[in-house]
């Protein structure tokens, strides 16, 4: 499904957990530190500072606090806890006494498979895919209402098909491939580049019970449900 695209460190999203294949191992390497930042991402005060420092580019406590009407206590305090998960860094050449600039660093992130989860950590990731979600919802609806036409800045899709897992893991890799051929970080943007947020789902359909009486070939579809959404 194409849905409004982005490239935005600015919610984590951002990155979509997906489990490691045998090419990509967990990120971060344990339990308890993919924990920690399954709960920083849900927070929603962190969520709305790493929203602002993915748009504005860079940002301090005061910025960011007069942006979500918070003190900048609070702030310095979030700010602070996003750096120890590495989702931002100080900028040192604007940083001097106490006002420090931070920007967004690019979100690297691989779930575990649930096999290797601890108690914690599967708990922390539900709690940051329950916030996820959603936001999504939300988007979903926003790119329906503002789908433009197929040269439109808004593209909504949904596919159904079948595929191996060799096929369906050889696909997600071609997809990150294209976000990094096509994507921008935002200091990199050209003129007309806008943030965008992308998102990819691709989950196995349960089997369903055998048909009485079974389908002849000609009635078969071959496993294909399409829908076009604007198409």
């Amino acid at each position: 499904m194409t849905a409004s695209v982005s490239r935005a460190p600015a919610s984590p999203s951002p990155g979509s957990p997906g489990c490691a294949s045998p090419a990509r191992q967990p990120k971060p390497a344990t339990s308890a530190e993919r924990a920690a930042l399954y709960k920083t991402l849900t927070n929603p005060v962190r969520r709305q500072i790493l929203s602002y420092i993915g748009h504005y580019r860079e940002a301090n406590s005061t910025s960011v606090a007069k942006a979500l009407g918070e003190s900048t206590g609070t702030t310095s305090y979030h700010l602070r806890k996003l750096a120890e998960q590495n989702l931002i860094e100080e900028i040192p050449e604007r940083s001097g006494g106490r006002e420090r600039w931070w920007r967004i660093l690019p979100f690297d992130h691989v779930a575990a498979a649930p096999a290797e989860r601890s108690a914690a950590e599967q708990a922390a990731l539900e709690r940051w895919g329950l916030e996820r979600v959603s936001g999504d919802i939300d988007m979903y609806l926003k790119a329906l209402s503002e789908y433009d036409g197929p040269g439109g800045w808004v593209q909504v899709q949904r596919h159904g098909q079948y595929m191996t897992k060799e096929e369906l893991l050889a696909f997600y890799d071609r997809y990150l491939a294209l976000l990094r051929e096509y994507g921008h970080e935002p200091g990199d943007a050209p003129d007309g580049a806008r943030q965008m947020s992308l998102r990819f789902y691709a989950i196995p359909i349960p089997d369903q019970p055998a048909p009485w009486p079974p389908p002849t070939p000609d009635t078969l579809d071959h496993g294909r449900s399409v829908l076009l959404i604007g198409q």
